[in-house]
């Protein structure tokens, strides 16, 4: 699938799928949704610009390795749930802290640093898949 169209779009297709994942991603804390679905939907957009131009184009614009993604994401989840443990509560027991960044006190947690890994660790891995396939089918 190699029209002119598909090329000229693709571009835009991924970088509104990624820009939708991280809304997804974000919103997921008190609504449906989280790490998994805009994992997926970020890994979908990869695809697309996989399918338009090809695995190597896809790879230079990762930077890093997918696995290496995914491995990160499963860092950074587990942490998350051992942090729980240093402070003495069960766990995977959610933890909150508020700095006040350029005078807004911001709620952080360790629900949201474990979300971030779960779809650090779906990019990575669907991703991986994809363009393994993708490759495959190019000979």
């Amino acid at each position: 699938m190699n029209t002119v169209i598909f090329r000229t779009f693709a571009p835009f297709i991924t970088a509104l799928m990624l820009l939708f994942s991280i809304f997804v991603l974000l919103r997921g804390h008190n609504e449906p949704g989280g790490g998994f679905i805009g994992g997926l939907i970020a890994a979908s957009g990869f695809a697309i610009f996989g399918i338009a131009f090809g695995v190597q184009a896809v790879r230079r614009a990762l930077w890093f390795h997918p696995m290496s993604i995914a491995g990160a994401g499963l860092l950074l989840a587990t942490l998350s749930g051992l942090l729980s443990a240093v402070f003495g509560v069960p766990f995977m027991t959610g933890l909150w802290v508020y700095p006040h960044i350029f005078g807004v006190e911001v709620p952080l947690a360790t629900v949201m640093s474990f979300d971030v890994g779960v779809y650090l660790v779906v990019v990575g891995a669907i991703t991986s898949i994809a363009l393994a396939l993708e490759e495959r089918d190019d000979g």
